[in-house]
């Protein structure tokens, strides 16, 4: 087994900084009382400026007036850890969650399919680049050592064997082992700076010195122990909100919001294999106000541009009642997406957008109700058996219309018209339609297939029992 420690040093800061929050504002991470905060991590810029984890909130506005201050969410903290394994999903069938700020990610089965670790180091990325997520990442045969490397600062470092992974433990400080403070002092006051003289010792002797349970750690630690993680798995049902540090007034201002909201939704969709036929926009005002913008597609699909365009178009058509605090994306139907497959051997430009996308482009663009659909009525008479309806976005639902149990035209008359002269020949039928007595639209038919004189392809019908006085009502291609 290989595996991959995905580790965040600033995934509290993360969880609650604004995604539109420029990267050269100093930002800091407070907890503790209201009256008396404390920083509790600083950015890069923050840092830089000389501003630590435990410092007074005061002390470090002092020291920088302009400084973001941002109060501590645990529960953010936890949904973005969550979001984050789910597109971690996409490497492998075995995520694990290893609070409160690392992934384990089984990738020794699928090492392959990527081509192998600098393929899939170099995929690894340039992906979390988009996520806009600072991340650090070891490759190590056991789960434990590559997490207490990745939070000792190690980077894209790949170790597949036990040996190097081993030398490469023996060099790490003891106080970065992952040991609990206590121990980790204990052994430095005995003269023990790295882990490498730790792990020589006599089994008996460190058991004394440090205890059982930092023992079994120092185990699982270089694989002399096993170890069991819960596997994760990705929701059934998908909602992120964006929260917006000033009231948003235009349509326009959710473009950008709008965007992130997607694509993390399609990285979502494509971590699960799976699609979205049907997902909601949910717009937040003052007082608990919302206002909700259903997207229904046709057929269920991820690519975000192509759910980013549709839900757009949704949007730009909404007039805003009022000041938007907050953009929500919820989806609670998330059916299996069935890809189109493509001739391997088709070297045609596709340059025209296929049915369904056209469909949903001209939805978003001029409402639901612009684009109807045929369907068929539980009818047996000819003028009353079909109707317009909109398309269905219901998943898994397929709208169209079966054909009927005999042979009807697809061009039908508005009006029928006298058939002169009589049919040349019968083709087919007859078939008798007596229905519509409950609704004063009583009618009593003979309808058949007929060659006209002209050779042309016909439907008509004649009173029901009669031979004469034949009408047409509708033409075969």
């Amino acid at each position: 087994m290989l595996w991959l420690c995905l580790h965040c040093p600033d995934l509290p800061l993360a969880a609650v900084r604004p995604h539109d929050a420029a990267d050269t504002a100093a930002t800091v991470l407070v907890d503790g009382s209201a009256r008396q905060p404390r920083v509790v991590a600083a950015d890069a810029v923050a840092a830089a400026q000389g501003l630590r984890a435990g410092m007074p909130l005061a002390a470090a506005r002092a020291r920088l007036p302009a400084l973001t201050a941002l109060r501590r969410d645990a529960v953010a903290e936890k949904r973005l850890l969550a979001t984050l394994a789910d597109w971690a999903y996409r490497f492998s069938g075995e995520v694990c969650l290893a609070p409160p700020d690392a992934l384990l990610v089984e990738v020794g089965a699928s090492l392959s399919l990527f081509g192998g670790w600098p393929a899939l180091e170099r995929r690894l990325g340039v992906e979390l680049a988009t996520l806009g997520v600072n991340m650090r990442f070891v490759l190590a045969p056991v789960a434990r050592a590559a997490q207490v490397l990745a939070a000792a600062g190690r980077d894209r470092l790949a170790l597949p064997t036990p040996e190097p992974m081993l030398r490469e433990l023996a060099g790490l400080p003891i106080v970065r082992s992952g040991l609990e403070a206590t121990t980790a002092r204990a052994l430095a006051g005995m003269g023990l700076a790295t882990l490498g003289p730790v792990l020589a010792l006599p089994r008996a002797e460190l058991a004394r010195r440090i205890g059982k349970d930092a023992l079994l750690h120092l185990d699982r630690l270089r694989g002399a122990a096993p170890e069991t993680h819960a596997r994760h798995h990705p929701a059934v049902r998908y909602e992120r909100r964006f929260e917006f540090d000033h009231r948003v007034e235009s349509v326009q201002a959710l473009a950008f919001p709008l965007q992130r909201l997607v694509r993390e939704f399609a990285r979502f969709l494509v971590a699960r294999d799976g699609g979205v036929q049907r997902f909601e926009l949910v717009l937040e005002h003052e007082r608990g106000a919302r206002t909700r913008v259903p997207v229904g597609l046709l057929v269920a699909q991820r690519d975000p541009d192509r759910l980013l365009e549709f839900a757009r178009g949704r949007l730009e058509r909404l007039d805003l009642v009022a000041p938007v605090e907050a953009l929500v994306l919820r989806a609670d139907d998330l059916p299996t997406l069935a890809p189109l497959h493509v001739d391997l051997f088709d070297d045609t430009r596709r340059e025209a957008l296929d049915w369904p996308s056209l469909a949903e482009r001209l939805r978003a663009r001029l409402g639901d109700d612009a684009l109807q659909g045929l369907a068929l009525v539980a009818d047996h008479r000819p003028a009353h058996a079909w109707t317009t309806r909109m398309p269905s976005t219901t998943p898994g639902k397929r709208d169209g219309i079966a054909a009927p149990g005999s042979a009807r035209p697809l061009w039908l008359l508005a009006r029928e018209i006298p058939l002169v002269p009589a049919p040349q020949a019968i083709l087919a039928g007859p078939e008798r339609i007596e229905s519509g007595w409950w609704d004063g639209g009583d009618e009593r038919r003979d309808y058949y297939v007929v060659r006209t004189r002209d050779g042309q392809r016909a439907w008509a019908y004649v009173a029901a029992g009669a031979t004469q006085g034949w009408m047409l009502h509708g033409w075969f291609a």
